[in-house]
Formats: structure tokens, C-alpha cells, sequence
């Protein structure tokens, strides 16, 4: 990591810490007063999303629907598969208690940094103890890509949006399976609302498609 001087704040970012068994620990160890950021979404969407990144990468592997059970006929979900592992956030977050106390942990919603950017960025500035510079101005919404893109007001040399391996369109799935998903997903889920404190109405998102 680099050096911080007074009046820094050294940031980095790696989306496997989250579900690395060894991280927490490791973590702990060098830094004890370390703050933590997880972006969270619905792991459903999560999953189909992870698929259609490796998809793009790797044509030629099973269709989603096949990957995701051990016995489709019994509707048994292969929980190794880690495009769906991941998403199970309270058996991740559990390894991260063991070391961090809640308060140093901030869970951004996936779905609020696309539907209100601005409002997630003030938590994460107020949760690091920055100055609350990030606002509406910064963000316009890109409907190619589905998502909000940073632009400053007094840069004219464009907005910046992620990559091209973002926004891709997703696959269809089967309804049958999105269904077994949501049964399966939901005591987690539950139970990742009461570890948090935080109710992230991913079940409430599903009646309403």
C-alpha cells in the first residue's frame, strides 16, 4: 500500500476480499482500524450478471439453468457454483465479524448507486469523514448502458463510465429457475438484513418485475 500523509485516506479496492476466507484476519492484522466498503445487490441478479461476465469470455460453457443445480428435477441449487456462493452475503459476513465491529463496515446497495448515485456517494462520504463534495451535478444517467456515469461540471472533456465489460445485456432465464432462486436466497437474505440492520427490499424487488 502506499504511504498515507496526514490528511490522506489511502482507498483500494478488490471485490474477492469479500468472500476470501483468509482476508478478514489478514486485514485485521495489518490494519485494525481499517473502514470497509461492500457494494451489495441482489444476489439473484448478482449471479446472472457474474455468468454473463465469464459468457462473454468463455462461449462455449452450459447454460445458466444448468450450472445452477446440482438436480434440476428436485430443484436441488448447486450452491458451490460460486456465481451463486457469493451472493450468499450473511455467510461471508460472518468471517468479517469475527474481526470488525459493524460500525466499520458500510454495505452500499447496488440497486440505490444506479436508481440514486448521489445519495449512496453522501454515505460514503460521510461514513470516510470527507467533506460532502460528491452530488447530484456529478452523475447523468447513460441509457445505452442501463447505469449513471461521473462527469465534472467544470471538466468539458467528457463523462466517465465504466468499461465496455459493464452493462452487458443478460441471458434470459427461465422463469422456474429465477423462482427457485428467490426460495433459495430468501432465509439468507433475511438473515443478512438482521446482521446489518439493513433491509435492502431485494424480495419486495422481485414481486414488483
Amino acid at each position: 500500500m502506499p504511504r498515507t500523509v496526514d490528511g490522506q485516506i489511502t482507498m483500494e479496492k478488490t471485490p474477492s476480499y469479500f468472500v476470501t476466507t483468509d482476508a478478514p484476519k489478514r486485514i485485521h492484522l495489518m490494519a485494525k482500524d481499517t473502514k470497509l466498503i461492500v457494494v451489495v445487490r441482489n444476489p439473484i441478479t448478482r449471479a446472472i450478471s457474474d455468468y454473463t461476465q465469464t459468457l462473454s469470455k468463455k462461449p462455449e460453457i452450459p447454460t445458466f439453468e444448468v450450472l445452477a443445480f446440482k438436480n434440476r428435477t428436485l430443484g436441488l441449487i448447486d450452491a458451490s457454483w460460486s456465481a451463486l456462493r457469493i451472493g450468499i452475503y450473511a455467510l461471508h459476513l460472518e468471517n468479517w465479524l469475527e474481526y470488525f465491529p459493524l460500525s466499520q463496515i458500510l454495505f452500499v446497495s447496488g440497486e440505490r448507486l444506479i436508481s440514486d448515485p448521489a445519495g449512496e456517494m453522501t454515505k460514503v462520504q460521510d461514513f470516510l469523514g470527507l467533506k460532502r463534495i460528491v452530488a447530484d451535478k456529478h452523475f447523468y444517467f447513460n441509457k445505452t448502458k442501463g447505469f449513471p456515469c461521473l462527469k465534472k461540471p467544470e471538466d468539458s472533456s467528457g463523462a466517465r463510465c465504466l468499461g465496455k465489460s459493464k452493462g452487458r445485456t443478460h441471458p434470459k432465464i427461465d422463469p422456474d429457475v429465477i423462482q427457485r432462486l428467490r426460495k433459495f436466497y430468501r432465509p439468507f437474505n433475511i438473515m443478512f438484513y438482521q446482521m446489518t440492520g439493513e433491509d435492502f427490499q431485494w424480495e419486495q424487488e422481485e414481486q414488483e418485475k
